[in-house]
């Protein structure tokens, strides 16, 4: 890495990476945020982050995201920045192998620090935009936070500088206090520039000495000053309620100044930070299996707090009206661990998990991504966090790991558990304030569990093997391969296809999937509940001779994941592995598939938290919308409405238990996919052994067509819940689809078309909205299908206003067609999109997974970038006016119930 600090303060950071390749991204990273503002401009910070692409120097006005779209940078989701409270960031990806592109993705960067043209009209149009980011962020946490902050931040200056501001600043401040802001602070002695990617560092370090070396700090500087919070050494206690609080919470937080991560020291002890909160997960977990959960959910670890604090949390989340028990329990275990320490056991376990991780990072090293040296470099700028690279941390931990004892993790836990700088917070229902407790009852409850007898903690394990029946291996009959995909298909003596695909672009993973059809459509109603829920509950059981817990011991330190699932109509396996650990992920599909298990604590535990999560669902505006959308939008179908106490209580488990062995029972008609670092003459025998030996009965089941799609014809349909002024719209299309894969593309440059003019038209013309979405899906089978959405937050007073500019843009783009400009904006993000996806693990198992489930040809992706340069405004147009005549639209719109 090239580190360089130019005469001006200016600091840059760059470095040659070709993961991926011809791709290079770029961070400005200014060291102020909201915490630098006065009371006057609260919200400047942000607010100068969006002027950021308003207009500058050389992109004025929206020529900024104009110019990036048409190089395929997309707005928000490639094109992006934040602002918190000590720090400003902005990001940007770009293609490295056009000269012309990069040097203008470095003079954008240039602009960003110190050329933003602030134009009075672009801010009068901004501040709209900005209100409603705002107004998405309004609800039960929000109001809540604004009541709490002060408090856990000690009513420092953190507490009153959130970065979204005020409604009074945004509103009234001048064009004048802004420049003022940026002038103030966007200087180059507070700013660092990060570019790490496929590019010449000497090349790039020229231009970046070129650019930023004229860069001025202001001759009356503003001190930087550096904020914190202060301890105060006192307890606090703060209880709120609010209509809208789904559940009742309690944290007990003791906070602590955060440690410095810069030496060999710090290291350590951050190792030893990380293993104590492991320790303290698996011991939560286990606790959560009881058959009567204490709690719906418990746990505690270390965390951060703005203002360079940091805490030891112990929080849980209470059934109704039993927060007392569900406070006691968590801190039962506190105590019990503060008394008796971790076992030996224990801390072996997670040690060999720790290095494990560490030793897959190093194989990797060579191909980090971009992303993640960037985060690195970021704060070792911002906050001086040490960044030697992943070779010096392996070493480290090599080294240091052997020597973390018992005594170490069991010093940290007395060190945290100071009876000072304590703040309890309860967050409940409104209409469970009366029943809270208050400050003393709560201390009486913690000391009367430091007064209990109580016993350690015993690390039982299992010194069975994880199989109860060692498999009869198959054998694999035939083999063929595509060299043009560069796949190799399987077939098993017992019917199983295996589909391989090797690939280099990771050194140490392999991902995978399986599919065979049948379903819950294969179970009437009265069942489906059993049968939807079949896979979670056994999975969560254990496997093999193994209880969930013995399970979850013996998978430490392994970098293994099995998941199986039985959707609609197909059930299946997803997963991921190492080649070291693949062995271990075959044996366990195995005893997933082979020898599940039924555990009676693990049923009542889930279904004891999941009613009580539900008890106050009614209270969340979101959750009713969801549910009311997915209810109406398919015609109350019952396996489409949002989740209740009688569907849990629908749920048998013998039953659920029978049909997942029945949907297993039968592996001739399964699929596999694996893809990544595979070596194709190891994994043979292997899958020969557990895949090729998993039970067969030939019966060639398909799934049923239930008829169940969306509703059909024009629905319009208010939902009125919650007090915030704001609303949510979803207007949603739908209908019959002409499956293949030139309308596939068609639909989604259609998405893309209409995205981009709604951002233009909503959000920058208007100022009505902050993000408007629109996501399009298209189904082959049971009949091809397909669901076009859109989706957007505004204030109430708009809701009809904007949901006709909406209807307008879309009547344009079905009798007018797209403009060209944004079909050529959508060919290259698509493109160039499309050419990072293919070189990752992910993309092609979700790809080779879909096509074979479509029963479509596997080598699309060969015709793809074909497919996009034939997109044209009169196909557009003529995908428009069939998927979006309006006949089939259904109008949802959640407002306040006022």
């Amino acid at each position: 890495m090239r580190v360089g600090h130019l005469s001006n303060g200016f600091t840059y950071f760059i470095r040659h990476n070709e993961a991926p390749k011809d791709r290079v991204v770029m961070y400005l990273a200014n060291k102020i945020g909201s915490i630098v503002e006065t009371d006057d401009q609260r919200g400047l910070a942000h607010f100068m982050e969006h002027m950021s692409f308003n207009g500058t120097k050389h992109y004025p006005k929206n020529e900024l995201v104009d110019y990036l779209q048409k190089v395929g940078v997309r707005f928000g989701a490639d094109i992006n920045a934040y602002t918190n409270f000590d720090e400003t960031v902005y990001q940007l990806p770009l293609p490295s192998d056009k000269p012309d592109v990069l040097a203008n993705g470095l003079q954008i960067m240039r602009d960003w620090a110190q050329d933003a043209t602030l134009d009075p009209t672009e801010i009068d149009k901004e501040r709209g935009v900005v209100l409603e980011e705002k107004r998405l962020g309004k609800g039960a946490s929000e109001r809540m936070r604004r009541q709490y902050y002060p408090v856990l931040l000690n009513g420092s200056r953190y507490s009153q500088r959130i970065p979204i501001g005020t409604d009074e600043v945004l509103n009234g401040f001048k064009p004048e206090a802004i420049r003022q802001f940026y002038h103030d602070w966007y200087r180059p002695d507070l700013q660092g520039l990060i570019v790490v990617g496929d590019i010449d560092v000497d090349q790039m370090e020229q231009l970046v000495k070129a650019k930023f070396s004229d860069l001025k700090n202001p001759s009356k500087e503003q001190p930087r000053i550096k904020y914190g919070v202060s301890l105060v050494a006192k307890n606090q206690f703060i209880a709120l309620t609010d209509p809208e609080k789904t559940s009742t919470s309690m944290e007990v937080m003791i906070k602590y100044q955060q440690p410095d991560l810069k030496t060999t020291t710090d290291f350590r002890s951050m190792i030893i930070r990380d293993l104590f909160d492991q320790l303290l997960s698996a011991r939560f977990s286990e606790l959560s299996r009881q058959a009567d959960p204490p709690f719906i959910q418990g746990g505690a670890g270390i965390g951060e707090l703005p203002g360079g604090l940091a805490m030891f949390d112990a929080s849980v989340t209470a059934k109704p009206g039993e927060l007392e028990r569900g406070m006691k329990a968590v801190w039962r275990e506190i105590e019990r661990i503060k008394r008796f320490g971790f076992t030996q056991t224990e801390l072996d376990r997670v040690k060999s998990g720790y290095l494990n991780r560490f030793t897959s990072a190093l194989k990797e090293k060579n191909k980090t991504s971009s992303n993640d040296y960037v985060q690195e470099y970021l704060q070792f700028f911002l906050k001086g966090t040490a960044a030697p690279g992943i070779e010096t941390e392996a070493r480290l931990v090599q080294h240091e790991l052997p020597n973390i004892t018992l005594s170490d993790l069991n010093s940290l836990v007395k060190e945290r558990l100071a009876d000072h700088d304590r703040d309890i917070l309860i967050t409940a229902p409104a209409k469970d304030k009366n029943g809270l407790p208050d400050a003393a009852l709560v201390d009486s409850w913690l000391k009367a569990v430091v007064a209990e007898k109580l016993s350690p903690y015993i690390d039982a394990m299992s010194s069975k093997p994880l199989l109860a029946k060692e498999p009869i291996a198959g054998k694999i009959v035939s083999e063929q391969r595509d060299e043009v995909l560069g796949t190799t298909t399987l077939t098993l003596s017992n019917g199983v296809k295996v589909l391989l695909k090797p690939t280099d672009f990771k050194n140490d993973q392999i991902v995978f999937t399986a599919f065979s059809p049948g379903g819950t459509s294969l179970y009437s109603d009265l069942d489906f509940q059993s049968a939807s829920n079949a896979a979670g509950i056994i999975n969560a059981s254990g496997a093999g001779n193994y209880t969930p817990t013995e399970l979850g011991k013996y998978l430490v330190g392994k970098q293994v994941r099995i998941i199986p699932y039985i959707g609609e109509r197909l059930q299946g396996i997803n997963g991921l592995s190492t080649p070291q650990d693949l062995e271990t992920a075959l044996m366990l599909i195995y005893a997933k598939l082979t020898e599940p298990r039924l555990d009676t604590n693990v049923f009542k535990s889930i279904i004891d938290r999941s009613k009580a999560s539900l008890a106050n669902r009614a209270n969340d505006p979101t959750s009713v919308f969801q549910d009311s959308i997915t209810t109406i939008a398919n015609n109350y179908n019952i396996r489409r409405t949002g989740p209740s106490l009688t569907k849990l209580e629908q749920i048998d488990l013998e039953r659920a238990f029978h049909i997942y062995q029945e949907r297993f029972a039968d592996a001739s008609a399964l699929t596999f996919v694996f893809v990544g670092s595979l070596d194709l003459e190891k994994i043979k025998p292997l899958l020969a052994k557990y895949i090729g030996s998993l039970p067969a009965t030939h019966k060639h089941e398909q799934a049923i067509d239930l008829g169940i799609h969306l509703a059909e014809g024009r629905i319009e349909k208010n939902i009125y819940k919650g007090t915030e002024p704001k609303a949510t719209v979803n207007l949603v299309f739908s209908g019959k689809f002409d499956y293949n894969a030139v309308n596939k593309v068609l639909l989604d440059a259609l998405k893309e078309n209409l995205e981009i003019r709604l951002i233009e038209r909503l959000r920058e013309n208007e100022s009505g909205v902050y993000s408007p979405a629109v996501s399009a899906n298209a189904s082959k089978f049971p009949t091809p299908r397909y669901s076009f959405v859109i989706s957007f937050g505004c204030a109430p007073q708009n809701v009809d206003k904007l949901i006709v500019s909406t209807l307008d843009e879309i009547e344009k783009l079905k009798t007018v067609g797209p403009m060209q400009v944004n079909i050529d904006k959508y060919r290259a993000e698509a493109t160039r999109l499309h050419e990072t996806q293919i070189k990752t693990n992910t993309f092609w198992l979700s790809y080779l997974n879909e096509q074979l489930q479509n029963e479509d040809d596997l080598h699309l992706t060969d015709n793809y970038s074909v497919m996009v340069n034939h997109v044209d405004q009169a196909n557009i147009k003529m995908v428009a006016q069939r998927y979006l005549g309006g006949s089939n639209l259904m109008r949802f719109v959640l407002l306040p119930e006022n």
